[in-house]
Protein backbone atom coordinates (compact mmCIF):
# COMPACT_ATOMS: atom_id res chain seq x y z
CA UNK A 1 0.00 0.00 0.00
CA UNK A 2 1.37 3.40 -1.00
CA UNK A 3 2.44 5.73 1.79
CA UNK A 4 0.25 8.84 2.15
CA UNK A 5 1.65 12.17 1.04
CA UNK A 6 2.98 13.99 4.09
CA UNK A 7 1.79 17.57 4.45
CA UNK A 8 2.67 20.52 6.67
CA UNK A 9 1.02 23.91 7.07
CA UNK A 10 3.01 26.99 8.07
CA UNK A 11 0.92 29.71 9.66
CA UNK A 12 -2.07 29.05 11.93
CA UNK A 13 -4.02 32.26 11.36
CA UNK A 14 -7.38 33.06 9.79
CA UNK A 15 -6.94 31.09 6.56
CA UNK A 16 -5.37 28.03 8.24
CA UNK A 17 -8.62 26.09 8.92
CA UNK A 18 -9.55 26.07 5.23
CA UNK A 19 -6.24 24.40 4.39
CA UNK A 20 -6.23 22.04 7.34
CA UNK A 21 -9.82 20.95 6.77
CA UNK A 22 -9.20 20.35 3.08
CA UNK A 23 -6.08 18.29 3.71
CA UNK A 24 -7.80 16.15 6.31
CA UNK A 25 -10.55 15.25 3.84
CA UNK A 26 -8.15 14.09 1.12
CA UNK A 27 -7.54 10.38 0.68
CA UNK A 28 -3.86 9.47 0.59
CA UNK A 29 -2.73 12.67 2.33
CA UNK A 30 -1.78 13.07 5.99
CA UNK A 31 -1.36 16.37 7.81
CA UNK A 32 1.74 15.74 9.92
CA UNK A 33 2.93 19.13 11.17
CA UNK A 34 1.52 22.60 11.77
CA UNK A 35 3.95 25.46 12.27
CA UNK A 36 3.57 28.90 13.81
CA UNK A 37 6.04 31.24 15.46
CA UNK A 38 3.43 31.63 18.21
CA UNK A 39 3.84 28.37 20.14
CA UNK A 40 0.35 28.52 21.64
CA UNK A 41 -1.26 28.84 18.18
CA UNK A 42 0.75 25.90 16.85
CA UNK A 43 -0.07 23.70 19.83
CA UNK A 44 -3.77 24.54 19.72
CA UNK A 45 -3.93 23.78 16.00
CA UNK A 46 -1.98 20.55 16.44
CA UNK A 47 -4.35 19.39 19.15
CA UNK A 48 -7.38 20.14 16.96
CA UNK A 49 -5.99 18.34 13.92
CA UNK A 50 -4.12 15.52 15.71
CA UNK A 51 -0.66 16.27 14.39
CA UNK A 52 2.71 17.65 15.52
CA UNK A 53 3.37 21.29 16.40
CA UNK A 54 6.52 23.22 15.52
CA UNK A 55 7.67 26.84 15.84
CA UNK A 56 10.18 27.05 12.97
CA UNK A 57 9.39 26.04 9.38
CA UNK A 58 13.06 25.22 8.80
CA UNK A 59 12.56 22.02 10.78
CA UNK A 60 10.62 20.79 7.74
CA UNK A 61 13.57 21.12 5.35
CA UNK A 62 15.28 17.88 6.38
CA UNK A 63 12.15 15.80 6.96
CA UNK A 64 11.74 13.12 4.31
CA UNK A 65 8.18 12.42 5.49
CA UNK A 66 7.00 15.89 4.43
CA UNK A 67 6.45 16.26 0.69
CA UNK A 68 4.04 19.23 0.51
CA UNK A 69 4.09 22.47 2.50
CA UNK A 70 1.24 25.01 2.59
CA UNK A 71 2.22 28.62 3.30
CA UNK A 72 -0.46 30.58 5.19
CA UNK A 73 1.92 33.21 6.48
CA UNK A 74 2.13 37.01 6.15
CA UNK A 75 2.95 38.20 2.63
CA UNK A 76 6.57 39.22 3.23
CA UNK A 77 7.46 35.68 4.34
CA UNK A 78 6.16 33.86 1.26
CA UNK A 79 9.13 34.25 -1.09
CA UNK A 80 11.91 33.39 1.36
CA UNK A 81 10.06 30.40 2.81
CA UNK A 82 9.01 29.06 -0.57
CA UNK A 83 12.55 29.41 -1.95
CA UNK A 84 14.10 27.39 0.87
CA UNK A 85 11.38 24.75 0.74
CA UNK A 86 11.70 24.32 -3.03
CA UNK A 87 15.46 23.93 -2.69
CA UNK A 88 14.80 21.19 -0.14
CA UNK A 89 12.62 19.39 -2.70
CA UNK A 90 9.27 20.25 -1.11
CA UNK A 91 6.22 21.05 -3.19
CA UNK A 92 4.85 24.42 -2.07
CA UNK A 93 1.29 25.73 -2.16
CA UNK A 94 1.30 29.35 -1.07
CA UNK A 95 -1.58 31.62 -0.25
CA UNK A 96 -1.72 34.74 -2.40
CA UNK A 97 0.22 36.81 -3.18
CA UNK A 98 3.23 35.01 -4.59
CA UNK A 99 5.37 37.61 -2.80
CA UNK A 100 4.91 41.05 -1.28
CA UNK A 101 6.66 42.84 -4.15
CA UNK A 102 7.50 42.14 -7.76
CA UNK A 103 11.27 41.59 -7.46
CA UNK A 104 10.83 38.98 -4.73
CA UNK A 105 8.23 37.21 -6.87
CA UNK A 106 10.51 37.21 -9.92
CA UNK A 107 13.38 35.76 -7.86
CA UNK A 108 11.09 33.08 -6.45
CA UNK A 109 9.86 32.15 -9.92
CA UNK A 110 13.44 31.81 -11.15
CA UNK A 111 14.10 29.44 -8.25
CA UNK A 112 10.98 27.43 -9.04
CA UNK A 113 12.12 26.97 -12.62
CA UNK A 114 15.39 25.48 -11.37
CA UNK A 115 13.63 22.86 -9.24
CA UNK A 116 11.46 19.86 -10.00
CA UNK A 117 9.21 20.52 -7.03
CA UNK A 118 5.96 22.33 -7.83
CA UNK A 119 4.99 25.83 -6.78
CA UNK A 120 1.25 26.58 -6.65
CA UNK A 121 -0.59 29.80 -5.76
CA UNK A 122 -4.01 29.87 -4.11
CA UNK A 123 -6.37 31.70 -6.46
CA UNK A 124 -9.30 29.55 -5.42
CA UNK A 125 -11.94 31.73 -7.08
CA UNK A 126 -10.97 30.24 -10.43
CA UNK A 127 -12.65 27.08 -9.14
CA UNK A 128 -15.93 28.78 -8.28
CA UNK A 129 -18.83 27.41 -10.29
CA UNK A 130 -19.47 30.81 -11.90
CA UNK A 131 -15.80 31.23 -12.88
CA UNK A 132 -15.72 27.79 -14.48
CA UNK A 133 -18.89 28.57 -16.42
CA UNK A 134 -17.47 31.88 -17.65
CA UNK A 135 -14.34 30.06 -18.77
CA UNK A 136 -16.50 27.63 -20.74
CA UNK A 137 -18.21 30.49 -22.59
CA UNK A 138 -14.85 32.09 -23.38
CA UNK A 139 -13.30 28.86 -24.67
CA UNK A 140 -16.33 27.80 -26.70
CA UNK A 141 -16.95 31.31 -28.12
CA UNK A 142 -20.68 30.55 -27.83
CA UNK A 143 -21.44 34.23 -27.22
CA UNK A 144 -19.00 35.51 -29.81
CA UNK A 145 -16.15 37.90 -29.13
CA UNK A 146 -15.58 39.36 -25.67
CA UNK A 147 -15.90 43.15 -25.81
CA UNK A 148 -15.40 44.36 -22.26
CA UNK A 149 -15.48 43.24 -18.65
CA UNK A 150 -15.49 44.70 -15.15
CA UNK A 151 -14.96 43.67 -11.55
CA UNK A 152 -16.24 45.37 -8.39
CA UNK A 153 -15.18 44.59 -4.80
CA UNK A 154 -16.84 46.47 -1.93
CA UNK A 155 -15.73 45.06 1.41
CA UNK A 156 -15.14 46.26 4.95
CA UNK A 157 -11.99 46.22 7.04
CA UNK A 158 -11.87 48.20 10.25
CA UNK A 159 -9.01 49.55 12.31
CA UNK A 160 -8.85 46.40 14.47
CA UNK A 161 -8.20 44.26 11.40
CA UNK A 162 -4.87 46.05 11.03
CA UNK A 163 -3.93 46.70 14.65
CA UNK A 164 -4.56 43.06 15.60
CA UNK A 165 -2.10 41.92 12.89
CA UNK A 166 0.52 44.67 12.60
CA UNK A 167 2.10 43.18 9.45
CA UNK A 168 -1.01 44.31 7.58
CA UNK A 169 -1.26 47.83 6.23
CA UNK A 170 2.51 48.23 5.80
CA UNK A 171 4.44 48.34 2.54
CA UNK A 172 7.36 46.40 4.03
CA UNK A 173 5.27 43.44 5.16
CA UNK A 174 1.92 43.41 3.33
CA UNK A 175 3.24 44.99 0.14
CA UNK A 176 0.07 47.01 -0.42
CA UNK A 177 -3.52 47.21 0.72
CA UNK A 178 -6.82 46.25 -0.84
CA UNK A 179 -5.13 45.44 -4.17
CA UNK A 180 -2.65 42.85 -2.95
CA UNK A 181 -4.73 41.37 -0.14
CA UNK A 182 -8.47 41.38 -0.82
CA UNK A 183 -9.03 42.36 -4.48
CA UNK A 184 -6.11 40.34 -5.87
CA UNK A 185 -8.55 37.47 -6.51
CA UNK A 186 -10.76 39.65 -8.68
CA UNK A 187 -7.75 41.02 -10.56
CA UNK A 188 -6.64 37.44 -11.16
CA UNK A 189 -10.03 36.59 -12.63
CA UNK A 190 -10.06 39.68 -14.85
CA UNK A 191 -6.69 38.82 -16.38
CA UNK A 192 -7.61 35.10 -16.60
CA UNK A 193 -10.76 36.01 -18.54
CA UNK A 194 -9.43 39.01 -20.49
CA UNK A 195 -5.98 37.77 -21.49
CA UNK A 196 -2.72 39.68 -21.68
CA UNK A 197 -2.94 43.21 -20.27
CA UNK A 198 -1.21 45.82 -22.46
CA UNK A 199 -2.22 49.03 -20.67
CA UNK A 200 -3.15 50.01 -17.10
CA UNK A 201 -4.37 53.37 -15.89
CA UNK A 202 -5.74 54.03 -12.43
CA UNK A 203 -5.18 55.33 -8.94
CA UNK A 204 -5.10 54.22 -5.32
CA UNK A 205 -6.16 56.15 -2.23
CA UNK A 206 -6.74 55.70 1.49
CA UNK A 207 -10.33 56.91 1.78
CA UNK A 208 -11.25 55.64 5.24
CA UNK A 209 -8.13 54.29 6.94
CA UNK A 210 -5.45 56.81 6.07
CA UNK A 211 -4.63 57.43 9.73
CA UNK A 212 -4.25 53.68 10.38
CA UNK A 213 -2.42 52.24 7.34
CA UNK A 214 0.42 53.26 5.01
CA UNK A 215 -1.21 51.59 2.03
CA UNK A 216 -4.42 52.01 0.03
CA UNK A 217 -7.92 50.97 1.04
CA UNK A 218 -9.47 51.95 -2.32
CA UNK A 219 -8.42 51.56 -5.96
CA UNK A 220 -9.84 51.92 -9.43
CA UNK A 221 -8.39 51.14 -12.84
CA UNK A 222 -9.00 50.87 -16.56
CA UNK A 223 -7.31 48.02 -18.44
CA UNK A 224 -6.75 47.41 -22.12
CA UNK A 225 -6.14 43.80 -23.15
CA UNK A 226 -4.14 42.54 -26.11
CA UNK A 227 -7.12 41.82 -28.37
CA UNK A 228 -8.85 45.14 -27.76
CA UNK A 229 -10.98 44.09 -24.80
CA UNK A 230 -11.52 46.88 -22.27
CA UNK A 231 -11.69 46.30 -18.53
CA UNK A 232 -12.81 48.36 -15.57
CA UNK A 233 -12.06 47.64 -11.92
CA UNK A 234 -13.02 49.13 -8.57
CA UNK A 235 -12.18 47.86 -5.09
CA UNK A 236 -12.49 49.25 -1.58
CA UNK A 237 -12.23 48.19 2.03
CA UNK A 238 -14.11 51.36 3.03
CA UNK A 239 -17.62 49.94 2.68
CA UNK A 240 -19.58 48.95 5.79
CA UNK A 241 -20.43 45.46 4.56
CA UNK A 242 -18.71 42.57 2.79
CA UNK A 243 -20.69 42.35 -0.43
CA UNK A 244 -20.27 39.51 -2.94
CA UNK A 245 -17.86 40.36 -5.74
CA UNK A 246 -19.56 41.54 -8.92
CA UNK A 247 -18.27 40.53 -12.36
CA UNK A 248 -19.65 41.40 -15.77
CA UNK A 249 -18.50 40.25 -19.20
CA UNK A 250 -20.10 41.75 -22.30
CA UNK A 251 -19.91 39.64 -25.47
CA UNK A 252 -21.19 40.24 -28.98
CA UNK A 253 -24.04 37.81 -28.30
CA UNK A 254 -24.94 38.45 -24.68
CA UNK A 255 -23.79 39.46 -21.23
CA UNK A 256 -22.65 37.34 -18.28
CA UNK A 257 -23.25 38.95 -14.89
CA UNK A 258 -22.09 37.44 -11.61
CA UNK A 259 -23.79 38.78 -8.50
CA UNK A 260 -24.54 37.18 -5.17
CA UNK A 261 -22.17 34.35 -6.19
CA UNK A 262 -24.62 33.35 -8.96
CA UNK A 263 -24.08 33.75 -12.69
CA UNK A 264 -26.75 35.12 -15.01
CA UNK A 265 -26.93 35.24 -18.80
CA UNK A 266 -28.65 38.26 -20.32
CA UNK A 267 -29.76 38.01 -23.95
CA UNK A 268 -32.40 40.00 -25.82
CA UNK A 269 -33.47 41.66 -22.60
CA UNK A 270 -34.12 38.35 -20.84
CA UNK A 271 -32.11 37.20 -17.83
CA UNK A 272 -31.60 33.55 -16.85
CA UNK A 273 -29.73 31.92 -13.97
CA UNK A 274 -27.10 29.58 -15.39
CA UNK A 275 -24.86 28.80 -12.40
CA UNK A 276 -25.10 28.91 -8.63
CA UNK A 277 -22.54 27.71 -6.10
CA UNK A 278 -22.91 24.43 -4.24
CA UNK A 279 -23.11 24.82 -0.48
CA UNK A 280 -20.12 23.28 1.29
CA UNK A 281 -20.72 22.18 4.88
CA UNK A 282 -18.37 20.92 7.56
CA UNK A 283 -19.10 17.95 9.84
CA UNK A 284 -21.20 20.19 12.11
CA UNK A 285 -23.34 21.41 9.23
CA UNK A 286 -21.76 24.87 9.11
CA UNK A 287 -21.04 26.60 5.79
CA UNK A 288 -17.33 26.40 4.94
CA UNK A 289 -15.68 29.64 3.89
CA UNK A 290 -17.08 33.14 3.67
CA UNK A 291 -19.27 33.56 0.62
CA UNK A 292 -17.54 36.76 -0.40
CA UNK A 293 -14.19 34.92 -0.44
CA UNK A 294 -15.51 32.09 -2.53
CA UNK A 295 -15.62 28.58 -1.08
CA UNK A 296 -13.35 26.71 -3.46
CA UNK A 297 -10.21 26.21 -1.39
CA UNK A 298 -10.97 22.50 -1.14
CA UNK A 299 -11.30 22.10 -4.90
CA UNK A 300 -8.00 23.89 -5.55
CA UNK A 301 -6.13 21.99 -2.85
CA UNK A 302 -7.44 18.63 -4.08
CA UNK A 303 -6.41 19.54 -7.63
CA UNK A 304 -2.91 20.52 -6.47
CA UNK A 305 -2.42 17.12 -4.83
CA UNK A 306 -3.76 15.36 -7.94
CA UNK A 307 -1.02 17.06 -9.95
CA UNK A 308 1.58 16.07 -7.36
CA UNK A 309 0.51 12.43 -7.72
CA UNK A 310 0.52 12.45 -11.52
CA UNK A 311 3.66 14.54 -11.90
CA UNK A 312 1.87 17.03 -14.16
CA UNK A 313 2.20 20.78 -13.79
CA UNK A 314 -0.38 22.57 -11.69
CA UNK A 315 -2.06 25.32 -13.75
CA UNK A 316 -2.02 28.11 -11.13
CA UNK A 317 1.74 28.14 -10.80
CA UNK A 318 4.37 30.80 -10.19
CA UNK A 319 3.94 32.25 -13.68
CA UNK A 320 0.23 32.80 -13.03
CA UNK A 321 0.93 34.35 -9.64
CA UNK A 322 3.43 36.73 -11.23
CA UNK A 323 0.90 37.97 -13.81
CA UNK A 324 -1.37 39.42 -11.16
CA UNK A 325 1.51 40.97 -9.20
CA UNK A 326 2.70 42.69 -12.38
CA UNK A 327 -0.79 44.06 -12.89
CA UNK A 328 -0.82 45.41 -9.33
CA UNK A 329 2.66 46.92 -9.75
CA UNK A 330 1.53 48.68 -12.93
CA UNK A 331 -1.53 50.08 -11.17
CA UNK A 332 0.65 51.46 -8.36
CA UNK A 333 3.01 52.96 -10.95
CA UNK A 334 0.12 54.54 -12.84
CA UNK A 335 -1.23 56.04 -9.62
CA UNK A 336 2.16 57.59 -8.87
CA UNK A 337 2.88 58.93 -12.35
CA UNK A 338 -0.68 59.58 -13.58
CA UNK A 339 -0.03 57.88 -16.90
CA UNK A 340 -0.75 54.52 -18.51
CA UNK A 341 1.59 51.98 -20.02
Amino acid sequence: MQEPIGAAIVGCGAIFPLHAGAVQQLDGVKLKVVVDSDASKAEQAAAEYACEAANDYQTLLERDDIQVVHLCTPHHLHAEMATRLLRAGKHVLTEKPLAHHLKAAEDLLAEARRNEAQLGVVFQNRYNASSQKIREFLDSKTLGRLLCLKGIVTWHRDEAYYTDSPWRGRWATEGGGVLINQAIHTLDLLQWFGGDVVSVQGSVTADALGDVIEVEDTAHASFRFADGVRGLFYATNAYLANSPVELELVFEGGTLHQRGDCLYLIQDGLESLISEPPVSLDDAGRIIGKSYWGSSHRLLIADFYDHIRTGTRFAINGEEGLKTLRLIAELYRSSRTRDSR
